[in-house]
């Protein structure tokens, strides 16, 4: 049996990131052969992956990326389970790999971008943070002049499209994207069917109770209006200067505004709530039993 030296532990654990009292015992494990101790280990990090899926990883980063000559740019979200690993040097490096790949190769199906190293690179990495990482999505917007935008806490990141402008314009659209969050371009791309649940909302409103019909259809106009108007990005204020629309910025900067992605770290993620002291209380509970 070869001898589990410090020098042997110390190199494993600069290769792999894992702590010393973990990198001990794959070495005694594997006779002090450093390679296979490190093949082991990549076979663990695949099982305490799989074993951390079922867990809710609703925090993380986005990140952005615009090509040189603004003809297209891709957004990513990666997903940790807290935000002390989504500060993490080792996960924010992870996070660049992903957003080079699915950049480099256009692709924004996520399964198709992880598939061989970057899955591997994702395993170690869970073993090494002991937190579930999730690569969550992809969004690539291309053509016209595309602009990008990622707020300095690296939780909201946005694309814009314009037909005609420049990438300064384009960028700015993206930061009101960021600040205000708009819903559809223009009212026109609105969903029927949230057109039709907010004039529900509006009928069942107080003031609406004992109004003539034709009353209440006028009212339900005016305000289905303001509601369209506050959600389409091109008819909003525009942050850097309300006295303008957004529309028209981007007409004073010879632009149109084409689409938009806004991505915000864990939007749409339910997250359980955990009552920690019931939590202990039961264990507590169980010990004695």
């Amino acid at each position: 049996m070869s001898a589990v030296t410090p020098a042997l532990v110390k190199e494993l654990r600069d290769r792999t990131g894992l702590g010393m009292m973990e990198c001990k015992k794959a070495l005694g494990e594997a006779n002090g052969d450093i390679e296979l101790a490190i093949e082991n280990l990549r076979k663990v990090s695949g099982l305490k992956a799989a074993k951390k899926e079922s867990r809710t990883a609703a925090d993380g980063v986005v990140a952005v990326k615009v090509a040189a000559d603004n003809s297209y740019g891709i957004a990513v979200e990666v997903n940790s389970e807290t935000d002390f690993v989504a500060r993490d040097a080792g996960f924010l490096a992870f996070v660049n790999s992903v957003l080079e790949k699915a950049f480099t190769t256009k692709q924004t199906d996520v399964a198709a971008v992880m598939v061989g190293e970057l899955e591997a690179a994702r395993e170690a990495l869970v073993q090494k943070i002991g937190e579930k990482i999730s690569v969550r999505r992809i969004s690539l917007v291309e053509g016209g002049v595309v602009g990008g935008y990622l707020h300095l806490n690296n939780r909201i990141a946005v694309l814009v499209q314009l037909e005609g402008g420049s990438e300064e314009v384009a960028k700015d659209i993206a930061m009101h994207v960021a600040a205000v969050n708009p819903t559809v371009v223009s009212s026109d791309q609105m969903p029927a069917d949230v057109v039709e649940k907010e004039k529900e909302i509006i009928r069942a409103q107080p003031d609406m109770a004992g109004k003539p019909a034709e009353i209440v259809e006028k009212m339900i106009v005016g305000r289905i209006s303001k509601f369209l108007k506050e959600a389409s990005l091109v008819d909003q204020p525009f942050v850097k200067n309300p006295e303008q629309t957004v529309a028209q910025f981007a007409k004073a900067g010879g632009a149109t505004v084409k689409s938009f992605v806004r991505l915000e770290v864990g939007e749409g993620i339910e997250v359980a709530v955990v009552d920690f002291a019931a939590e202990v209380a039961a264990q507590v509970a169980a010990a004695k039993a």
